[in-house]
């Protein structure tokens, strides 16, 4: 779990069953998720006599400390809709189609320059834990440097080009 932020590459969650505890956990470490519309959540801990702390962590960074209370005091499933507007999954779409929407995002995104993902999803979990005034000024920092590269040089020149970028780094 800890290891995803630090990954170069995305790391997407394809949910379509029941994702528990620590498969709720990894749900929540990704970088992305998706899921069918039977898929369901839970951290059913305290149903046993335990709490899910560890996926608590996961969690409580991206989905509100109310909703991650909710789900880690009931120990109740949560449907993917609903995980979907506590911002726990991206997208939730009929099971049929969940292959075809992952594989869709992953082209869009593996198109992208791997250099550009790689140093702004790093700059995304780093900036995550600084104070408001500092992560600006990361933030800031990253972004001249993400645009001075051979990448973002073949970026604008595709764009200006009107023709596809053939990335470099």
């Amino acid at each position: 779990m800890k290891a995803i932020p630090r990954l170069p590459k995305t790391v997407i969650a394809k949910v379509d069953g029941i994702a528990t505890a620590a498969g709720c956990q990894l749900v929540a470490a990704c970088d992305l998720a998706f899921a069918s519309e039977d898929a369901q959540f839970g951290t059913p801990g305290v149903n046993i006599g335990g709490f899910c702390a560890t996926p608590m962590v996961a969690l409580s960074r991206n989905i509100s400390r109310k909703h991650t209370m909710e789900m880690l005091l009931t120990g109740e499933l949560v449907d993917a809709k609903a995980a979907m507007r506590m911002g726990l999954v991206n997208k939730v779409v009929p099971r049929d189609y969940l292959d075809q929407v992952v594989d869709k995002m992953a082209g869009l995104i593996a198109s992208k320059s791997a250099m550009a993902i790689a140093k702004g999803k790093r700059a995304f979990y780093e900036q995550a834990d600084m104070r408001l005034s500092e992560a600006y000024d990361y933030a800031n920092r990253v972004m001249v440097e993400s645009f001075t590269t051979a990448d973002s040089d073949e970026g604008l020149d595709a764009f200006i080009e009107k023709r596809e970028p053939e990335w470099k780094e």
